[in-house]
């Protein structure tokens, strides 16, 4: 991009901008990514839930509507993302040592999110891809290894094969108790149906640190507003967080191939419990949010494979 393409888009962005900030100090939009990799416990796994991307755009609804509701807040969003997966390495050339097919999941999202005055919050989404090569997961993972010059994988060729991707997702969360602004306990659950997830989980939300009310809190994706008749408690959050979680699982299309034809060369069955641990640390200003989380679940196929963990990177910036 030359130096004067450079300059007319930045005019564009900040002529966009300004009216906006010139009406109020509020950010009614949020644009954002979210990364996932096991490369982030920086001990060199390479296994399972290998990789992740997403990006998202989100738009809050004007809450002058919603005046004297208990509903405070509606936001939009809309994503899409990249999930890949592959055995305990992504170099596996015989099928003998796959104790987990190699898988892709490509998909983009709609999502309904709500806050309540009272603390409870409840998103709503769909989500539209497919799940097998067309997924383009084989070709993710090789652009990936040979631009950071890790190892060739090999493998792809026994991945499950091509499936229609339709999921229905919803998550619930309440405020439990709180003390002081510093540290409260909330309730989430979730239920994922649909092509190729079907599960459902609960579990505590532990958060300590400088926090918000759920309906304005960063964990939620609340921070932005517009008109909003309760002025933020602080603009900056900076906490730590733990969430363990119980799930059940009825399917999973990466693992066992599609639900309604046999066309994967290798399959597995599912544990049905599966439990996961998630530990973080956020912070939120104005118009940033950084997020960095550790993801740590156990044994959930009927193979050799074993438990595993990850690591997440989000970075949101507000407008």
């Amino acid at each position: 991009m030359t130096h004067k393409l450079k300059l007319l888009y930045l005019t564009i962005v900040f002529l966009c901008i300004q009216p906006y900030y010139l009406k109020s100090q509020e950010r009614s939009r949020e644009i954002g990514i979210q990364t996932d990799n096991d490369a982030y416990l920086w001990y060199g796994q390479d296994r399972y839930y290998t990789n992740g991307l997403f990006i998202f755009y989100r738009q809050s609804m004007d809450q002058s509507k919603l005046e004297g509701k208990k509903l405070h807040k509606i936001i939009y969003e809309v994503a899409v993302g990249q999930e890949m997966y592959n055995p305990y390495s992504g170099y596996a050339p015989t099928r003998m040592l796959h104790d987990r097919p190699f898988a892709g999941h490509l998909f983009a999202k709609g999502q309904l999110n709500l806050f309540y005055t009272n603390e409870q919050v409840l998103k709503v989404g769909l989500s539209l891809g497919t799940v097998g090569p067309n997924a383009l997961a084989q070709q993710a993972q090789e652009l990936l290894h040979r631009t950071f010059g890790f190892y060739y994988p090999d493998g792809w060729d026994g991945q499950i094969g091509n499936a229609v991707a339709v999921n229905l997702q919803s998550t619930y969360a309440t405020l439990l108790f709180r003390a002081k602004n510093e540290f409260d306990i909330s309730l989430e659950g979730h239920l994922n149906v649909g092509t190729t997830f079907s599960n459902v989980g609960i579990g505590p939300l532990f958060r300590i640190g400088n926090i918000n009310p759920l309906y304005q809190s960063a964990h939620y994706n609340a921070t932005i507003s517009r008109n909003s008749s309760i002025p933020k408690r602080d603009k900056h959050e900076f906490y730590l967080y733990a969430k363990p979680q119980l799930r059940y699982v009825a399917y999973d299309a990466t693992v066992q191939g599609s639900l309604f034809t046999n066309n994967s060369p290798l399959t597995f069955d599912m544990r049905p419990l599966v439990f996961e641990q998630k530990i973080g640390i956020n912070h939120s200003s104005a118009r940033f949010t950084i997020d960095y989380a550790l993801t740590f679940r156990s044994k959930e196929i009927k193979s050799p494979a074993r438990h595993h963990q990850y690591g997440s990177i989000s970075s949101f910036y507000r407008f």
